[in-house]
């Protein structure tokens, strides 16, 4: 066990404020996330070290699309979460709990994680990913920063409910976000996740004028988040609110863990990726088998530049200057290179 950051203590009791739940936590209890852990008044990070995946995806997967295009990324997640979704595709370690541990588990420092990407072939760093990461604030932390002495690229793959103090402190290290915006919704947020939109949306603000590569992820889940004027005034917000890149994944929605909606229908996805484009000029499609939303195309002179089948990925429309093969348009500030 590690001593957590971000965190106050009175008599018996300690207080978390790495996320806006702020757990008063009681000795020998966990916070929400059931990952951080008041021990004798110290709070201390309960996964720390503690990987439940570790392998090399490629970076599409993530989804990133206009981040290191084609390249793998090295890609960890560990235990715990602080929201309580119902519909969470990876419950079985978002929601895993510490006290039914049968057997010690050995800990991965983080020079291992880094040698281990630096010797990944068409690697292009590293991917804070599968349960959330914040929860792994500390060990997140002290790998990103070892990448960075590296020069190693950083992604993270997140909920984005964090305080404002630590997001900041994380920013300096991460290189690109993909934030899940689950609803436009305040209702939906406390009744499916236990959380607060308000707080998500501030993050969403706070890393797109850091100008750190941006991408944002909404699972489209019928009977639930798909009233359009919500989805409309979610677009409106992200218009106003996020840089001119910003792009969007609209994902496939199948029933899991607590939850059993509907498959998402793929008129409605088609519905919604195109009211997403009349605000924005980057949406995709994602876990389905659906031919449009896949590739990406030139901004200037609409020439396909990246074409995607699954995870086969080719890259006939940019050439070794990072800029269109068509018309020439520099495609730095739309597209994060290695």
């Amino acid at each position: 066990m590690v001593e957590a950051r971000y965190y106050t203590k009175e008599e018996e009791l300690v207080t978390c404020i790495l996320c806006p739940h702020n757990c008063i936590i009681k000795e020998g209890r966990s916070g929400i996330c059931g990952a951080r852990h008041n021990n004798g008044k110290i709070l201390v990070s309960l996964n720390y070290g503690m990987v439940s995946a570790l392998k090399s995806d490629p970076v599409e997967k993530k989804p990133l699309y206009h981040f290191c295009p084609g390249m793998d990324i090295l890609s960890l997640g560990s235990y715990g979460c602080n929201m309580k979704c119902r519909f969470c595709q990876n419950h079985h370690i978002s929601q895993f709990c510490f006290d039914k541990l049968t057997a010690p588990m050995q800990p991965v420092s983080p020079a291992e994680i880094v040698g281990k990407a630096k010797a990944a072939p068409n690697n292009a760093g590293l991917a804070f990913t599968y349960n959330e990461p914040l929860v792994w604030f500390e060990y997140m932390l002290d790998i990103a920063s070892l990448a960075k002495e590296h020069n190693l690229k950083t992604a993270m793959i997140t909920n984005a409910y964090i305080n404002a103090e630590p997001l900041s402190e994380l920013i300096g290290f991460i290189d690109a976000f993909n934030i899940d915006l689950k609803a436009f919704d305040d209702n939906f947020y406390r009744q499916q996740t236990g959380a607060r939109l308000a707080d998500v949306l501030s993050s969403i603000k706070t890393v797109s004028r850091s100008g750190k590569h941006l991408e944002l992820t909404m699972l489209v889940i019928p009977g639930l988040n798909d009233n359009e004027d919500r989805f409309r005034e979610m677009m409106q917000w992200i218009k106003d609110n996020c840089n001119n890149n910003v792009v969007l994944h609209l994902s496939r929605y199948f029933p899991s863990y607590k939850s059993d909606q509907a498959v998402t229908p793929d008129k409605m996805l088609l519905e919604m990726y195109n009211t997403a484009l009349s605000y924005i000029g980057n949406v995709y499609l994602g876990n389905t088998s659906l031919a449009t939303g896949r590739n990406t195309w030139c901004p200037s002179c609409n020439k396909l530049l990246i074409e995607r089948k699954g995870y086969t990925i080719s890259i006939p429309g940019i050439n070794k200057e990072k800029k269109c093969n068509s018309c020439g348009a520099d495609l730095a500030a739309y597209i994060t290179f290695l």
